[in-house]
This record gives structure tokens, C-alpha cells and sequence, in this order.
């Protein structure tokens, strides 16, 4: 073998492998190629079926001009019989006979032919019925094979997750150790912010604010005449009594 031989078989091995290997990864394209081939392979059936139907149509025609033929000649030949005329009744009887036997013979043909249609007609459909059930076996292995690859793959993906997590570094590990670390954090800035909160001073003032209020309550209801009940938390005072037989001021009330 030549060497230009031998290269040409090389280079037919790898095209042979790489489209092997572009068939294997995608299956639905080389299933639409093969439904591509069955409809242009239905419709060159359907045109050999065609033209055999042509051919039963002209044999079919024949035939009936054969049976009127013969019928016509059967007729002048009994005519020219009856008229004594044996010349002619035996020209016509002569060709009636012929006429029989080429219109038995287009007969036989014409049932041949339509026996071979029928039967081409069926097996184009049983073809057809065969391609379409496994069409649709393949479609569905090719989702099913997708199927299966998906949970494969799914599976080898949780195989290493459960074999990485957990192990010596991990960052979910580190990442929960920096989360507490910082929550820990944040919880004793909060409890010291609380301890460093002086309240006595709060209260302190909340006591001012009463007294101030209480005392301009006082100053409003001397000005008015008014006489004021003692604040819950003031200090009662000792008042000196009236003069005996002293009418006893006017008192006003506020409201």
C-alpha cells in the first residue's frame, strides 16, 4: 500500500472517529437526520406509487375499451350471422376472437397490478408505522439517557460536597468561627455600653423638672388667688393659725 494510501485512510479514521464522537454527544441532531431521510425516502416511495397507479389507470382504461370492442363485435358478428352473410360474420367472429383474448390478458395484468399496489401501499405503511414507534423509543431513551446523566452527575456533585465539607480547612468552618467571633464581639460591646450607663443622672433630672414644674404651678396660683393642692411629693408646711373671730379669707379654686 502507497503511503498516499495509507495517509488517506488515516485521515478517514479520524473523521469517521470525530463524527462518532459528535454523533455520541448530540443524539437529537443525528434522530432529526434520520427523520430528514424518512420523509424524502416516503416521498420517492410515493412517486414509484404514482406511477404504478398510473399504470393500473391505463390498463384499467384498456380494458374497458377492450369489453366495448368485443361487445361491439359480437353484436355485428350475430348480425351478419343472422343476415346469412357468413363472410363477413366470420371476419367479424375472427376478430372478436382476438379481441378475448387481448382483453383477458389486459385483465390479468390490471389485476396483477392492482394486487402489486395494494400490497406496496401496505408495506409503505406498515414501514412507516415501524419508523414512527421506533422514532419515538429512541426520543424517548435519548430523555431518558438525559435524565440519567443529570442525576449522575447530580450525584457525583453531593459525593464531593459530603467528602469536601467538613474537612480540615473548610471555609464553612471558618466562615461559622468568624461569624460567632464576631457576634461575641458585638455582645460584650453591648453589655459594656449598658454597665457604663449612669441612670442616677437620669433621675436626678427628672426630679428638677418636677420641682420647676411644681414651683411655677405655685408662682401661677398665688398670682391668681388660687389655691393649689399639694404636690404628692412636696414637704407639708406649718402654717400659723388664723386670729380667733378673723373671718377666714376667700378662698378661689381653679376650674
Amino acid at each position: 500500500m502507497s503511503l498516499l494510501a495509507r495517509i488517506g485512510n488515516l485521515f478517514r479514521g479520524f473523521a469517521s472517529l470525530f463524527v462518532s464522537g459528535m454523533e455520541r454527544r448530540n443524539p437529537e441532531a443525528l434522530l432529526e437526520v434520520e427523520k430528514e431521510n424518512l420523509r424524502k425516502q416516503i416521498g420517492q416511495f410515493n412517486q414509484g406509487l404514482a406511477s404504478h397507479a398510473g399504470l393500473c389507470e391505463k390498463l384499467m382504461a384498456q380494458v374497458r375499451k377492450l369489453e366495448i370492442e368485443e361487445r361491439d363485435l359480437r353484436a355485428k358478428a350475430t348480425a351478419h350471422l343472422k343476415a346469412n352473410n357468413r363472410a363477413a360474420a366470420g371476419n367479424y367472429a375472427l376478430r372478436l376472437q382476438s379481441t378475448s383474448r387481448e382483453l383477458e390478458e389486459n385483465r390479468r395484468q390490471l389485476g396483477d397490478a392492482e394486487k402489486t399496489y395494494k400490497e406496496l401501499v401496505k408495506a409503505r405503511d406498515i414501514s412507516i408505522s415501524q419508523a414512527k414507534t421506533k422514532i419515538e423509543q429512541l426520543k424517548s431513551s435519548i430523555d431518558d439517557m438525559k435524565m440519567k446523566k443529570a442525576m449522575a452527575e447530580l450525584n457525583e456533585m453531593a459525593s464531593g460536597m459530603i467528602t469536601n465539607i467538613g474537612g480540615s480547612g473548610d471555609t464553612l468552618n471558618r466562615l461559622q468561627e468568624m461569624v460567632e467571633d464576631e457576634r461575641n464581639k458585638a455582645a460584650g460591646r453591648a453589655r459594656l455600653a449598658k454597665d457604663s450607663l449612669n441612670t442616677d443622672e437620669f433621675k436626678i433630672k427628672e426630679s428638677e423638672q418636677e420641682a420647676l414644674a411644681d414651683q411655677a404651678l405655685a408662682d401661677f396660683a398665688a398670682k391668681e388667688g388660687l389655691a393649689v393642692a399639694p404636690s404628692p411629693t412636696a414637704v407639708p408646711t406649718t402654717e400659723a393659725p388664723a386670729a380667733e373671730g378673723a373671718p377666714a379669707p376667700a378662698q378661689k379654686t381653679m376650674g
